[in-house]
């Protein structure tokens, strides 16, 4: 344990241990970098016993299971999708598919069933147009599922923008075509020759997403910054504030990716300085996940830290889901819904119907001069 607890060896970490004892007043001295330390600390003392606990929660669950009341619903009220679904969005390199391959190492005593081989590399020519859904199911028809996507272009943020709007409100399927204006014809026949662009789309569900989880490379972010260049950092923002993730959730999970390629020191410092840029708590719904250890094998038992922040982040994933369902159309709604469209209906009536008598009387009018 003592390996992983990277932590450990900040400047300020024996304060941790010094407020401890302080008296409740004296609480105001807890500074953003000592709460990422105690956060750091909460995970090390839970992940030996917790993680197998977290791991038995995700293997029983079923969707809507972490729903709880509110406004009068009871959970019969409420739309539950039989499936709910973890959309994975960054840009090129932050880590999506490292970040599934280890969620199949941790998760795989869950049931992670794969539908594909995921590629691992950060290039456009190893990189698949087409989005993967990753699986876990109960009853054949009840779980959860995690959607790893294609990376976006810090030099393009705002299709980026588009495109993830797309998902967040159209939904996604398995298999979904992802192409681009700057693709490379050759690249783009290739893969969709090979792909099953021509089957059914009926022959894959499509899913409404329910939480997202944004993958940031913090090392690129910190190398960049450090070299004057705030473009990651400003596109990250872009992303992870856009309206479209906000419609979805609150505020969606923040995946620190690649830190343990930093040191210590600026490890903590580029997560605060993210987390203070886009305006969320340094400690609450944010994840520092190193996709692989130092020799290039997936971090399981071997880093129980990362393990179980792999874990609580998509159980943390699921509560968020299970809380933004919403209630059932009932026959009030209906009612209402086409009383609407037949006003909306009448009301463009009537204006064509205003418009073409208005031409008429001036037709009238210059035939009469």
């Amino acid at each position: 344990m003592a390996t992983h607890c990277w932590w450990r060896s900040a400047a300020k970490f024996d304060e941790c241990g010094k407020l401890k004892s302080e008296a409740p007043q004296n609480l105001s001295k807890v500074t953003p970098r000592l709460k990422v330390l105690r956060e750091m600390e909460r995970l090390a003392l839970v992940a030996p016993e917790g993680l197998d606990e977290l791991r038995h929660k995700l293997f029983a669950y079923r969707s809507g299971d972490f729903y709880v009341p509110t406004g009068g619903f009871e959970k019969e009220e409420m739309e539950i999708p039989p499936v709910n679904t973890i959309l994975l969005v960054g840009f090129h390199n932050a880590g999506k598919s490292s970040l599934v391959n280890l969620m199949y190492s941790v998760l795989g005593r869950s049931g992670l069933i794969p539908f594909a081989k995921t590629p691992s590399g950060g290039d456009l020519d190893e990189t698949t147009l087409f989005m993967e859904e990753h699986n876990v199911l109960r009853l054949m028809r009840s779980g959860f599922c995690v959607y790893d996507t294609r990376g976006f272009d810090y030099d393009r943020v705002g299709e980026s923008v588009v495109e993830l709007s797309d998902w967040v409100t159209e939904g996604v399927h398995h298999k979904q075509v992802s192409l681009r204006p700057g693709d490379s014809s050759e690249l783009a026949r290739e893969e969709l020759e090979d792909g099953p662009l021509f089957r059914p789309i009926s022959k894959f569900s499509k899913r409404r997403v329910n939480c997202v989880m944004v993958v940031v490379n913090v090392s690129e972010i910190c190398k960049a910054f450090k070299a004057g260049d705030k473009k990651p950092l400003e596109a990250t923002k872009e992303l992870f504030c856009s309206p479209a993730l906000r419609n979805c959730n609150d505020n969606p999970i923040l995946i620190l990716t690649h830190g343990d390629k930093l040191s210590t020191e600026d490890r903590i410092d580029f997560r605060l300085k993210i987390c203070d840029y886009l305006g969320v708590s340094e400690t609450t719904g944010v994840y520092d996940i190193v996709c692989l250890t130092g020799y290039g094998f997936l971090a399981d038992e071997s880093d129980p830290v990362t393990a179980y922040a792999l874990t609580e982040a998509v159980y943390r994933a699921l509560v968020i889901s299970d809380r933004s369902h919403l209630p059932k159309k009932n026959f009030q709604d209906w009612a209402l819904i086409c009383l609407a469209w037949l006003m909306c209906f009448l009301g463009a009536l009537f204006a064509l119907l205003s418009q073409f008598f208005s031409r008429l009387g001036q037709k009238q009018k210059l035939m009469t001069l």
